[in-house]
């Protein structure tokens, strides 16, 4: 359980500043798999910067943007040397710090520490589960699979070593996401037993279609209930929860916390199997296992179909990060916003009108 944003808030997309979520590269797609199937529903999220001062860089980093990108939202840049032929910085904020090899352009990093492995090496490990995704940066990577897990390594320039690992750039931007977008199973999927099904839900069913996925409630039941579709790994979705916490202990409303998958790809399986150790929970306890991290128990046979059913639902309201929020408006029609609310109380006032 990642119940801590912290240095990862520096990295975003700029269209995702002012409601930020954990976002999704593309739609969901409702196959038809083999009642045996594990839903597999990656990639993954972005990030709003910290709004902090900006810090001083070492003299030999202050011209690259990646490190100006990363000290102009406060965190702390380190100079590590090169390793592999690469520039390799350290970022800290408060408790919590990242290692990057950045490109020769110094316009993008690679979060992650290089082994020494190298390419040929890893293609005859991986066998033949692994899939060249082109060059970014001058940084070449390759995306392998283990079994449901998945990882991209980047090669470095020296052919010795690769660094496992997300490239960003210096906006922020996670370009692995759109590296793997197109590799079948690194893409948002979910497997229905028999019979492909999805679509998109009639204007004003939306309500009535949430009401049939698997969720956990928090809150009044005689407080008005706010639909929050969200990824149990997705440090958004922790932020929102964590933001509206005192409305619900004061009675203003109810959440009913309905947990996905979108994030595979970032965390090696960990959403997924997050998700469904909290559904493998009676509806009762989904709220506090997320909140205590309790979320490694043995999946109950019949998490996967509440899994797959909850995506289908979210695809057909039209989820495209989370958390996502439905509610009843005042004037009895579904609303909804995406990300996390810039401004709680006037959301929270929002929910009446």
């Amino acid at each position: 359980m990642r119940w801590t944003a912290g240095l990862f808030l520096i990295f975003a997309t700029p269209a995702l500043a002012a409601s930020p979520q954990c976002a999704m590269p593309g739609p969901i797609v409702i196959k038809t798999a083999a009642p045996s199937a594990q839903p597999a529903v990656p990639p993954i999220g972005a990030a709003q910067p910290q709004q902090g001062k900006a810090t001083a860089l070492p003299e030999n980093l202050a011209n690259l943007p990646f490190a100006q990108h990363i000290a102009s939202a406060g965190a702390q840049v380190s100079d590590l040397g090169t390793i592999h032929g690469l520039q390799a910085i350290s970022a800290r904020s408060g408790s919590q710090f990242m290692i990057f090899e950045l490109s020769k352009d110094g316009a993008a990093g690679v979060s992650g520490v290089p082994i020494d492995l190298t390419v040929a090496q890893l293609q005859t490990v991986a066998s033949g589960n692994i899939t060249d995704v082109g060059e970014a940066h001058g940084f070449q990577g390759y995306f392998v699979r283990s079994g449901p897990q998945f990882q991209v390594f980047y090669a470095t320039p020296d052919g010795q070593g690769l660094v496992p690992g997300v490239m960003w750039d210096a906006a922020g931007k996670d370009l692995t996401r759109q590296q793997v977008s197109q590799i079948p199973g690194a893409v948002p999927t979910v497997q229905i037993g028999g019979a492909a099904s999805g679509g998109k839900a009639q204007p004003g069913q939306e309500l009535s279609l949430l009401a049939k996925s698997t969720y956990g409630t928090e809150g009044s039941a005689s407080a008005p209930r706010v639909f929050m579709l969200m990824d149990p790994q997705c440090m958004y979705s922790i932020r929102a929860f964590q933001a509206l916490q005192p409305y619900v202990q004061s009675g203003q409303i109810q959440l009913a916390i309905i947990p996905l998958s979108v994030l595979d790809y970032e965390d090696n399986g960990q959403s997924t199997r997050s998700a469904l150790a909290l559904l493998s929970d009676s509806p009762d306890q989904i709220v506090g296992a997320w909140q205590s991290g309790s979320e490694n128990n043995t999946p109950d046979p019949a998490a996967q179909d509440r899994l797959a059913n909850n995506m289908v639902i979210a695809n057909a309201v039209g989820l495209k990060g989370t958390p996502m929020f439905w509610w009843q408006g005042a004037n009895g029609t579904p609303n909804h916003f995406d990300g996390v609310p810039p401004d709680v109380s006037s959301f929270i006032a929002g929910l009446r009108s």
